[in-house]
């Protein structure tokens, strides 16, 4: 039965409003929301014009056994051997809605097991505000370090992760998974950092219960641990990912916590312009946890239009906070004078129609990442989900070498990251390579463990796509980011054949910037023409400077061109 309630000045332009408990759930009532919610999202779909899902304030759970299962190809997540079902388990599914509001109110989504809480595919107008989602049971475990003995220390397990010991050997256990090889990271609470570290776990001789949620994990060594600092564990295989918006468009996030995020976070794919705006990807301070996502917070892969991420706090990650790129398809078979099958190269990207009719693309040198022909897509045909044809309106230029590979260079977006503050995170901050504008300005990076801004591209390793030409860093606040291998601002493309006179990258302009730092370079930057260094102040050991020589001396170029430094 359709139930829809209408506003109480309804006219033409007024949004019809649904509300989720008019389906069959009460907030705070323990139950399964997913079912209602179904039902209340088929009812926003028969519905011509703005409609507007509103959900009362309050707590609903969704749980796997009713949710809904399609398969997804996602970029970046898992390789046919880590993960052959790429079905995932969709808590809310958003699939071809125009015009949306869903209001949040407020209220909390708890989602058991794994699951990809929300997802967007085909979806136009979609605007998802007011609403904090978590996991009853987060994926990542946590246990503090209360004690460091002679060949042992003890760990103090969070309430909200659970274990068994098998043979002597630490098993975390969740809701419907369980692992005990994986990826780790410590936790500073007096300096507010992670960092990634070996698995103690692992490493461990034997792990004694010494009451329930207090462990001794024992070694034929002296552990070099510090009691108060937290181990935060996790398996590595993205299966689900927290948000994922596919072929959509115009879709905002504002005002949305996501306090727990499985597998990659929020990812975008071939869709148009997504905006995230007062966002709080940190955990909920009420559950004393120091761990918010699984791996990357915002990926965005071959998307166009513009890409905002504004006003937001990020913290606790397990990898990136920003990534935003395209994807290189090598070129593995001339077919004829206008057809050429491609390949993706990456274990864990795969399995997506990477080009579409219509679309301009690039052929690119893989040792020197540069462009030497450009063409236009007019047929796809999908061999496998590794492997596409590609039939061109033109000819297929002469000289193709055996890792040259094609950029689609229609899906690429402008970039907008500003005013957001990023802390806790193990790795960058913000990966970006985009051929149009890109700005990044007025955020705060807080003790990023490695660099705070990379602007990289590949074609041997993670096939990353995207030279930039107009990128503005700006207003910026960088708080002891980086170390020795990890300049604070790295341009690092991995070009194996590098000449001054072909530049991979151009037009950064890096400007008005304070850089607290100690012995790490504040910029690296390689194979980059028209590179803008100016005015920006620069605190080392605690003493600001803009001397020249100073600013120099924190600098480090490689095949650079039309290079201008200034102080101020």
């Amino acid at each position: 039965m359709l139930i829809i309630s209408f506003t109480e000045h309804s006219v033409d332009s007024s949004p019809i409003v649904i509300r989720l408990t008019d389906y069959g759930v009460l907030p705070d009532s323990g139950l399964d929301a997913q079912p209602a919610m179904t039902r209340a999202i088929e009812a926003a779909a028969e519905i011509t014009g703005p409609v507007l899902l509103d959900c009362p304030k309050g707590c609903y759970h969704f749980y796997p056994e009713a949710a809904i299962r399609k398969p997804y190809y996602i970029s970046n997540t898992t390789s046919e051997e880590e993960n052959p079902d790429v079905t995932k388990t969709i808590g809310i599914l958003l699939k071809g809605l125009h015009n949306l509001t869903f209001e949040g109110n407020g209220s909390q989504f708890i989602f058991h097991g794994k699951q990809t809480m929300f997802l967007l595919d085909g979806c136009k107008n979609v605007e998802i505000r007011n609403l904090h989602t978590d996991y009853a049971r987060p994926t990542v475990t946590e246990m503090e370090i209360t004690e460091s003995g002679t060949h042992y220390f003890d760990v103090q397990v969070h309430p909200d992760s659970r274990y068994e010991i098998r043979d002597g050997k630490l098993v975390w256990i969740g809701e419907g998974w369980n692992f005990s090889e994986g990826p780790m990271q410590t936790y500073d609470p007096l300096r507010n950092t992670t960092w990634r570290v070996d698995n103690w776990s692992e490493l461990a001789d034997s792990v004694e219960e010494l009451e329930p949620m207090k462990l001794r994990l024992h070694f034929d060594h002296q552990p070099e641990v510090v009691p108060g600092q937290v181990l935060q564990s996790r398996d590595g295989i993205r299966d689900q990912v927290g948000v994922f918006i596919v072929e959509s468009s115009n879709i905002t996030f504002s005002d949305v916590g996501l306090h727990f995020l499985h597998g990659l976070g929020v990812v975008g794919q071939f869709s148009d312009n997504l905006t995230f705006q007062r966002m709080d990807i940190s955990p909920r301070l009420e559950t004393g946890r120091t761990v918010t996502g699984f791996a990357d917070f915002i990926h965005m892969s071959s998307c166009r239009g513009k890409i905002t991420v504004a006003d937001s706090r990020f913290a606790g990650s397990h990898d990136d906070v920003v990534n935003v790129h395209g994807t290189y398809l090598r070129i593995v078979e001339q077919l004829s004078a206008n057809r050429v099958k491609v390949r993706f190269m990456h274990p864990q990207t795969y399995g997506f129609m990477a080009f579409h009719p219509g679309d301009e693309i690039e052929f690119v040198r893989s040792g020197s990442l540069t462009t030497y022909a450009a063409n236009e897509v007019i047929e796809v045909t999908r061999l496998n989900p590794r492997e596409l044809i590609l039939t061109l309106a033109q000819s297929i230029p002469e000289g193709i070498g055996s890792h040259d590979v094609i950029e689609n260079v229609t899906w690429t977006p402008e970039v907008e990251v500003v005013n957001n503050h990023l802390a806790r995170v193990p790795t960058r901050g913000i990966l970006v390579t985009t051929r149009r504008k890109v700005e990044i300005k007025g955020n705060v990076f807080d003790r990023m463990q490695m660099s705070a801004i990379l602007v990289a591209l590949d074609a041997e390793s993670w096939y990353e796509s995207g030279k930039v030409e107009d990128v503005t860093i700006a207003e910026n606040h960088f708080i002891e980011c980086g170390g020795i291998e990890h300049p604070v601002i790295f341009i690092s493309p991995e070009n194996t054949e590098v000449d001054e006179s072909t530049p991979v990258h151009q037009g950064i302009v890096i400007k008005n910037n304070r850089f607290e730092t100690g012995e790490t370079l504040v910029l690296s930057a390689k194979s980059t023409r028209g590179l803008v260094f100016s005015a920006n102040e620069i605190v080392m050991g605690g003493e600001s400077t803009n001397c020249l020589s100073s600013v120099t001396d924190a600098i480090r170029l490689t095949a650079c061109s039309e290079v201008d430094i200034q102080d101020n």
